[in-house]
């Protein structure tokens, strides 16, 4: 049967149908070399088991895992078409084949569908998208040797010698006595129980699986260790050699630096001598400067002291020249005011002269007008005397009707009073008469007084009948 498996479920069957049991553990190397390579061992095992755990056709019990080849029976027919061919077939030509028979006569389908060979063991299905059976050629040779002479004890516990197990190995593949030999006594769950007998203990097995795991992880922490301690020791080296490198840098640097510094510590003196030739020189040529400056210092003073005179006799023109036009200014200034005053004075005449024509027809007119206040006044005069007599008059008039009014008054006070009396009177008499008129009533009310106004009045009433 050639091409790969198309699933890790495929590759579980077929591990599972030729080593009839095995435990999670001991499935796991086989998968990582035929898939998952990328993943971890941790990770492959959690695979296999959610794998195993998920399809019916594995079964579990205290020895391992182990394959279920009763298979399920409506895949019976497909399982004989197989057998009958010897060679993987597609499920599409199954079913077409069979709808060409069922539109000829009328029969159950060939295949029920590729989910129930999918959980059934004795199928496989090949990438190209084939199904097999799980039985057909069985590769030995995919497995170690290892595998293979487990499987050859698990077949036989009663125990086997190394020429026994040779034998039935060497069916399966290639391989010498002597590798044998080697590999059950290199691992400690093959025992060696006399006269050359070897059996599998599976038990040992199981617990130096566990104790591999652990020193391989124990390993691989050391290893990352190593590599980082390595990677560190790396980075440090390489930190080491730049700095190496960047201090023979500094050091060439230096001693460029000193070589140039040489040069010119040479330079330098060469410099210095020239500069003692040159202040000698300057200094001939200061003092030559010096006396020069002396010369022109006296030379300056001569000529400030000159140019100081020259400058008071020309400040002095100025000052006068200043004073001069100054008092050109205020004549004209005095020229001008006289003019201005002049002018004044003849406005001033002129109205004096107009105040004193309107002064004159002032006192005339003042004179007129007090005449005519003086006779106002006499007149004035007259008319009050008048008035004051009048109103004499009318007062006397007034008090005479005041005296009369008040003894009017007088006379209208007391006959008030007297009324008042009789008012008070009255009203005691009024007051007197009700409370006789309410004893009457009180006395009217009695039975006998009542009987006796009736009679009286029926008396009364018959003689006036009479009378009439």
């Amino acid at each position: 049967m050639g091409g790969k498996l198309h699933s890790l479920t495929d590759v579980l069957k077929k591990t599972l149908f030729f080593f009839e049991e095995l435990s999670v553990a001991e499935m796991v190397p086989h998968v990582h070399r035929k898939m998952l390579r990328d993943y971890t061992q941790g990770q492959v095992e959690e695979k296999v088991l959610l794998c195993l755990r998920q399809n019916q056709c594995f079964n579990f019990d205290q020895k391992g895992w182990s394959l279920n080849l009763e298979g399920n029976r409506d895949n019976d027919h497909f399982y004989s078409i197989l057998l009958k061919r010897q060679q993987p077939v597609s499920v599409r030509e199954i079913l077409k084949e069979g709808l060409n028979s069922r539109n000829k006569k009328k029969t159950k389908p060939l295949v029920s569908g590729e989910a129930s060979l999918i959980s059934d063991g004795r199928f496989i299905q090949l990438e190209n998208g084939h199904w097999g059976l799980t039985e057909w050629e069985v590769e030995a040779e995919q497995y170690s040797l290892k595998e293979l002479v487990i499987k050859v004890h698990k077949t036989h516990p009663g125990g086997l010698s190394v020429q026994q197990v040779f034998e039935i190995v060497n069916s399966w593949r290639a391989t010498t006595i002597k590798a044998v030999e080697a590999m059950q006594k290199k691992f400690p769950f093959f025992e060696e129980i006399g006269d050359g007998i070897w059996v599998y203990n599976a038990s040992i097995h199981l617990s130096y699986d566990q104790m591999m795991k652990k020193f391989l992880s124990a390993m691989n922490r050391q290893k990352d260790r190593w590599i980082k301690d390595r990677t560190r020791w790396k980075k440090k080296c390489e930190g080491m050699d730049r700095q190496l490198q960047e201090v023979s840098c500094t050091h060439r640097e230096v001693a460029a630096a000193l070589a140039a510094k040489i040069e010119e510590t040479g330079q330098y003196d060469h410099l210095v001598t020239q500069m003692a030739e040159k202040d000698l020189l300057l200094s001939l040529r200061k003092k030559e400067i010096y006396r020069y400056r002396e010369h022109l210092a006296k030379l300056e003073s001569k000529a400030n002291s000159i140019l100081h005179q020259c400058r008071l006799w020309v400040k002095r023109a100025r000052e006068y020249d200043d004073e001069r036009e100054k008092l050109k200014e205020a004549l004209n200034k005095n020229q001008a005011s006289l003019e201005a005053l002049f002018t004044k004075l003849q406005q001033y005449k002129e109205k004096d002269r107009e105040n004193k024509g309107r002064m004159a027809e002032m006192k005339e007119i003042s004179a007129v007008k007090t005449a005519e206040l003086h006779s106002e006044i006499v007149e004035l005069k007259q008319k009050l005397e008048k008035v004051i007599e009048i109103h004499g008059q009318e007062d006397k008039r007034y008090r005479e009707e005041i005296n009369i009014l008040s003894n009017d008054l007088k006379e209208a006070l007391e006959s008030s009073e007297e009324a008042k009396r009789t008012m008070r009177f009255l009203q005691q008499e009024l007051a007197r008469t009700r409370s006789e008129f309410k004893k009457i009533e009180e006395n009217i009310k009695s039975p006998l007084v009542k009987a006796l106004i009736k009679v009286l009045s029926y008396f009364s009433g018959s003689g006036n009948r009479k009378v009439s």
